[in-house]
């Protein structure tokens, strides 16, 4: 029993120090490389790759009108990102990082997309700068791949900057999250919501001269 216990202790001792190291570090530092992608998102010299987590959410969108008709307009994505690493004969999935909109300070408010860590609640707002549908890389009936600039940044209460380093976003292998074909056509559709699933990878960047 007492043995049972010590491996149990030594376990989440290692759980911890892999979780702090990926979210000091980037998990798996030493391989962990940018992805492939399209040249019209690719990120600016100088900044390199230091922290990836694979999200599982919603795109979520609500029904307007328009003098043309009615539409899907986007409102907020919604989704938890995580890092999954082997801790022994288990794979263990840590969350890492809550992704919503909310409002950047530094921009007076201007509602942006947002990362928070879950480690040290530092944040980053950031805004979409390229897109990509090229259907060699982005699956049929998938939201597109993104390039994303950091426009506003913020330690956590303590000091922490988990993610208040980062620079640029990459959104790429996303799934699903389109909005929906049906369901916004009739004055009695106005303002109702769809909460699509998607999942996609996000890539984060810091500066390489930090």
């Amino acid at each position: 029993m007492r043995n049972h216990i010590e491996r149990m202790m030594a376990a989440a001792a290692i759980g911890v120090l892999l979780s702090q190291t990926a979210l000091a570090q980037g998990p798996f530092k030493g391989w962990l490389t940018p992805p492939t992608v399209p040249t019209e998102i690719i990120v600016p010299a100088g900044n390199t790759v230091f922290l990836r987590g694979s999200a599982t959410g919603t795109q979520n969108y609500i029904c307007q009108s328009s003098q043309s008709g009615y539409f899907w307009k986007f409102l907020a994505p919604q989704a938890t990102l995580f890092i999954n690493y082997q801790l022994g004969r288990n794979e263990v999935s840590q969350q890492i990082t809550t992704h919503f909109l909310s409002s950047n300070p530094i921009e007076g408010g201007t509602a942006r997309p947002t990362w928070q860590s879950s480690s040290d609640t530092s944040i980053v707002w950031g805004k979409a700068v390229a897109s990509s549908i090229d259907p060699a890389v982005v699956a049929a009936g998938a939201i597109p791949w993104l390039l994303l600039q950091i426009v506003g940044a913020q330690n956590g209460p303590m000091g922490g900057s988990a993610l208040s380093q980062t620079t640029y976003i990459h959104r790429v292998n996303t799934s699903g999250g389109v909005a929906p074909s049906t369901g916004c056509s009739a004055p009695q559709n106005v303002g109702a919501l769809a909460l699509v699933p998607y999942t996609t990878d996000y890539y984060f960047y810091k500066s390489t001269k930090q």
